[in-house]
């Protein structure tokens, strides 16, 4: 759906703003509680979240915006809440506030009062300001800045009267900082030659004098003339001659003074001579020893209830037991009674049908993969360890040109690679997420696989899985490595603000897998029916046969394997554990020796990406980048096993 397309005949529209880790997600489904719709912002792929409320007999469209720091944006997330923030007539503002991060917070709130626009403050975690010595006066900060405030615990479901009855009188506010005699007249100068719009001229003039080159490239989108632009640059230009600084530096320096001084009106901070229980476990998290065990140990067991329940029991309980044993011979016997066509009794029911193919994978084997992994990042994200973990790891993977918050999609890589693909969205910049989408599909093995190549690297010298993982690792980094040197464009800054550690609420962490399940049935599931499809006819028009004949001869005299190997290897692009089955299978038989377990189980890993992956990563990163890793993988998979068959077999002999 297109958020900027819906219908608001009836509705007024309620945006959530706020730092990450705010708490905006909770007070959504507080101030919702029904169906929320997921989708992607109109050219992204940043994730928006909308539903329809109401309350005192009026309706609102909520909005849950990605988390910003400020409106001069610096990643595609921060671009896209201040657009949202930008459109829309007649819409209100909710400021969802970390009320221990006072200053920092209101900086935002600053800038959201010189939009011009209906705006609400809400104090959310005033708990945790409270154990840090920080006790607000509510009635004197509404007072001092002109617009409702309310103070809520939004986990608690403290104070969501006291907010709702706030939104329902929310006010533009009087409030005006005074940034300098320069500047000021500045300002009045770039405002009349801006055109009319749903927020402040005042706002638009800032943005201009602090240089924003995004928002100067939206006014020309607009159709604002080249030639005023040029008129405001001139005054931009002449203003800047008066200070040394630059004046987008000014400008937040005169914020931040501001918000300062408010604070000291409106405060009253006691001295907290002692650290709680939170304070020193999170101390504990961000340690570089006990730290970085914590995160070997979060994430075993993370893989523990992915991996091996949800991929493992669930998998084979609903796959086995459900789909295998009733479903699937079921809809078999019925599709051949009443279906008299062979080929769409095939297309639906057959070795590549929609229903025994796409349904079963998508609902039997995907489905609890992703359930188990939302519980688990919900648990991770509402008791505010994802941040750390991030913190963590972030020194490791700017190394290969990833931050900290790659580490998410790498863990559900290891459950679902297709999932993971989609999961890349949280990256901040289009260079991140295709370096994070090339390692997916190159070096991180799904569960489902990973269990069937274990098994066969369990019954041969435990050298020869030294030699796998090591060389594993090798790629990783020194892939990851090039490609961040390669690959055009930025990396962003990892700023990540830390949320006080809190249990999980089951509630919250319900309400986010349900939001997230409803967008993997959207997003995914229509895929692996494309994919199935496809298939389907590659194999109708015997195009996979002619595909194993082509490959057969490098297959045999390049990775000196078994013929019947190239069977697996094609198999593993309709699935990889499929794949992996087959080899399993020719090990089984005696066909493989210590070298060639090697080298299949080498070349399987590193194959190109089950045709759902692949489906995925063309609706996320486009066809040429999708193309282009495909066979780029494709060559490195087949290559990296060549070279391993040659040092090891005709050099080393050491297997």
């Amino acid at each position: 759906m297109d958020i900027t397309k819906i219908n608001l005949k009836d509705k007024k529209p309620l945006i959530l703003v706020g730092s990450p880790n705010v708490g905006k997600s909770v007070v959504f489904n507080l101030l919702t509680s029904q169906y929320a719709t997921v989708s992607n912002y109109p050219g992204t792929t940043v994730e928006m979240t909308s539903a329809v409320s109401s309350f005192a007999h009026s309706k609102y469209l909520v909005l849950d915006t990605p988390g910003v720091n400020s409106l001069l944006p610096h990643s595609e997330d921060e671009k896209v809440t201040r657009d949202i923030l930008f459109q829309y007539p007649d819409k209100i503002v909710v400021h969802v506030f970390d009320t221990k991060n006072f200053i920092t917070n209101l900086m935002l709130t600053l800038q959201l009062i010189e939009m011009g626009v209906p705006l609400v403050l809400d104090l959310n975690m005033y708990d945790e300001a409270l154990t840090r010595g920080i006790k607000i006066d509510v009635g004197k900060l509404a007072a001092e800045l002109g617009i409702g405030v309310a103070a809520t615990v939004a986990t608690e479901k403290t104070g969501l009267d006291k907010l709702l009855e706030e939104i329902l009188k929310a006010r533009a506010s009087n409030f005006k900082i005074n940034y300098a005699d320069k500047i000021e007249p500045a300002i009045e100068e770039i405002s009349q030659a801006l055109p009319e719009t749903v927020v402040s001229k005042r706002l638009f003039s800032l943005l201009l004098l602090a240089n924003d080159v995004m928002f100067k490239k939206r006014l020309l989108e607009q159709g604002i003339g080249k030639e005023v632009l040029e008129k405001i640059a001139g005054s931009v230009q002449r203003t800047q001659r008066g200070f040394a600084k630059s004046l987008r530096s000014v400008i937040i320096e005169k914020r931040f003074n501001t918000a300062k001084e408010i604070f000291k009106k409106v405060s009253l901070v006691t001295e907290v001579t002692y650290a709680n229980m939170a304070d020193k476990v999170s101390s504990i998290m961000l340690s570089p020893i006990w730290g970085f065990l914590f995160a070997v140990l979060a994430m075993y067991l993370s893989y523990l209830f992915v991996g091996k329940f949800g991929a493992g029991v669930l998998v084979d309980l609903i796959e086995k037991k459900f789909f295998h044993g009733f479903f699937n011979p079921f809809i078999i016997n019925l599709v051949n009674k009443i279906i008299p066509f062979t080929f769409v009794k095939d297309m639906l029911v057959g070795e590549y049908g929609i229903i025994t193919m796409a349904v079963t994978y998508a609902f039997a084997i995907i489905f609890p993969i992703v359930t188990t992994f939302f519980i688990v990042f919900g648990v991770l994200e509402d008791s505010g360890y994802l941040p750390r973990l991030a913190t963590m790891v972030n020194r490791l993977f700017k190394a290969i040109g990833l931050h900290g918050k790659a580490v998410l999609p790498m863990v559900l890589g290891l459950g679902c690679g297709t999932m993971a693909v989609l999961t890349t969205r949280i990256l901040e910049t289009k260079k991140e997420r295709i370096i994070a989408t090339l390692l997916l599909a190159m070096v991180i093995p799904c569960s489902a696989q990973l269990g069937v190549i274990l098994g066969m690297l369990s019954a041969v010298s435990f050298k020869v899985f030294l030699i796998w993982f090591s060389m594993l690792l090798f790629i990783l980094g020194i892939i990851g490595f090039l490609a961040s040197k390669v690959v055009p464009g930025e990396t962003s800054e990892f700023l990540l603000e830390l949320p006080p550690l809190r249990l999980p609420q089951v509630y919250n962490i319900l309400s986010k897998v349900k939001a997230r399940l409803i967008w993997y049935l959207k997003e995914a599931v229509p895929l692996f029916i494309l994919g199935t499809l496809l298939l389907f006819l590659m194999d109708k028009f015997n195009w996979l046969i002619k595909i194993e004949d082509f490959l057969s001869p490098v297959v045999v005299n390049f990775l000196g394997l078994p013929a019947k190997t190239t069977e697996a290897f094609i198999i593993g692009f309709l699935r990889r554990d499929y794949g992996a089955a087959g080899l399993y299978a020719l090990q089984k038989q005696g066909l493989l020796n210590d070298l060639q377990v090697l080298v299949s189980v080498l070349t399987m890993t590193l194959l190109v990406p089950c045709v759902a992956q692949f489906f995925v990563m063309l609706k996320e990163r486009g066809l040429k980048i999708a193309i282009f890793i495909f066979f780029f993988v494709l060559s490195f998979a087949v290559l990296a096993g060549g070279a391993v068959n040659f040092v090891f077999g005709h050099w080393l002999r050491i297997l």
